[in-house]
């Protein structure tokens, strides 16, 4: 059922905001907004490196503190300053801002929705990491090398394995993937659930005071108030749930490098 007050302002019901139809070809607006954060992605960083300058100008200005972020920060602190290591600085940068990119639709008018609060988007990029660290970890210390340091680690007396390799088997191969994707879809399925409520709250109240001035027009100041705190802090979370994965991804990288 849609709310519709007097003076001609929609409220969106639940079902508007969450359930979006197909456009055709089995592709919806959440498909859209994936294919949106990559192409804004690439285009970022393209046009970032296209013409590099000793002193930084215009989009190189800030993307180059992201890049030295993610270089020295994660990949360095995270995995070692070691040339294996440091070729995967693009990659990670580019895993920062696509899930940056996914997130912060939620806080532009318009779309006020991330992809990310959709499971599919989270559990395939969850999936590629698990791909990219067991391949690594293969190519760098071989089958059962690598196999071996997960199952049975070092250092650890013999009876204790019957208990600590089922555990390391789940974790590494289970928990992981299944914590990354959860993890990222959880908290902007929550945010994004609590900003829509608030959003709601501050339109409806804002349609009614032209109705009824009296209690409302003293309801509106905190409902708006609320609607632009909680976007500000949908922006913090945006950034720090992209942070969250990317470093996650190095330390499980940097494991397959280095060694369990």
């Amino acid at each position: 059922m849609l709310l519709a007050a007097g003076n001609g302002l929609h409220i969106p019901t639940t079902e508007e905001l969450f359930a979006w139809p197909t456009l055709g070809f089995g592709l919806n607006k959440v498909g859209l907004l994936y294919i949106l954060a990559a192409v804004l992605s690439a285009i970022i960083w393209i046009v970032a490196s296209r013409k590099q300058q000793l002193v930084p100008k215009g989009i190189q200005n800030l993307m180059e503190p992201l890049y030295t972020f993610i270089r020295e920060q994660v990949v360095i602190e995270v995995m070692g300053n070691r040339p294996d290591a440091l070729r995967y600085v693009p990659f990670l940068g580019t895993l920062f801002t696509f899930i940056l990119f996914c997130n912060i639709f939620e806080v532009i008018p318009g779309i006020n929705f991330p992809p990310t609060a959709r499971m599919a988007g989270p559990a395939f990029l969850a999936i590629m990491v698990w791909f990219v660290f067991n391949v690594q970890g293969i190519i760098s210390q071989g089958v059962g090398h690598y196999f071996k340091g997960i199952l049975f680690p070092p250092g650890v007396p013999w009876p204790i394995y019957i208990l600590l390799t089922p555990i390391e088997l789940v974790s590494v191969f289970i928990v992981r993937p299944l914590t990354l994707a959860v993890r990222l879809f959880a908290n902007l399925v929550a945010g994004n659930t609590l900003l829509a409520v608030f959003l709601i709250f501050t339109a409806y109240t804002f349609s009614q005071i032209w109705k009824d001035p009296s209690p409302l027009i003293a309801i509106f100041p905190f409902a708006f108030a609320g609607a632009v705190g909680m976007m500000g802090f949908e922006i913090f979370v945006a950034f720090i749930q992209a942070f969250i994965f990317t470093i996650l991804t190095a330390v499980y990288v940097g494991e397959s490098l280095h060694g369990h």
